[in-house]
């Protein structure tokens, strides 16, 4: 089912009703440059989800990158009517607290008259991740779930500057998105670094899982590294 927006302007606040999933590919890409398209006239943003039945992993992370664009330039992006199984999500992926989330439009739409909320991580545990996947928006989740459970996360898209993070961060773990690809001496080098690292590699479908249920693997199997370090 595609993804429907219908936009409409509250005060200073742009309304998004979204109906459908907003999943990897066409339809996260739509709620993306239909936020983008509004930043010169609107900072501040509600996203209706009410009639959001299911959100994948590159959805969320979506939706992640919008809140911290809109926070850049100083405006909030807030949600309203999150249905029960996408508010299990945010809690399982530790994204409760940097959403500001309200049971109606008109809670929200007032929340944007008063100072916003804004969610902390929890204070590092002392061990540092690298991320590296060609997705931009799975790189935006796996940094605020991570984040948020406590790691030092370092994130890229790029295989070469991988190989920098990865000397400069000393990771407990790096986690690899799946076909990643770079000039040969970049994946030589990588292949050279990397096997000093325990690597986790994702699954081919990690972006279109279920957001909750690829947190919930992820931090389990990060778990087992730490158990073991």
């Amino acid at each position: 089912m595609p993804l429907v927006l219908d936009t409409r302007t509250v005060g200073k606040v742009a309304v998004i009703r979204c109906n459908g999933r907003i999943t990897a590919g066409a339809e996260a890409e739509s709620l993306r440059v239909h936020v983008n398209s509004m930043f010169a006239k609107h900072k501040d943003f509600l996203l209706h989800l009410g009639d959001v039945g299911f959100i994948d992993s590159s959805g969320l992370g979506t939706v992640v990158r919008l809140l911290t664009a809109t926070r850049r330039l100083h405006g909030d992006l807030k949600l309203c009517n999150v249905p029960a199984n996408i508010e299990k999500v945010l809690k399982m992926t530790n994204l409760g607290t940097l959403f500001d989330a309200h049971s109606c439009e008109e809670n929200a739409i007032s929340a944007f008259y008063y100072r916003p909320k804004t969610g902390e991580a929890k204070p590092s545990l002392g061990h540092s991740v690298v991320c590296v996947d060609k997705n931009v928006d799975v790189l935006a989740y796996l940094r605020e779930l991570l984040s948020r459970g406590g790691y030092e996360v370092h994130t890229t898209s790029s295989l070469a500057d991988s190989v920098i993070l990865i000397r400069v961060a000393r990771p407990l773990v790096l986690i690899v998105g799946p076909s990643l690809a770079g000039s040969p001496s970049a994946e030589q080098a990588f292949a050279n670094v990397s096997a000093t690292v325990p690597v986790m590699r994702l699954d081919s479908n990690f972006a279109t899982l279920e957001a909750g249920e690829a947190a919930s693997q992820l931090l389990q199997s990060i778990q087992n590294f730490v158990a073991q370090a």
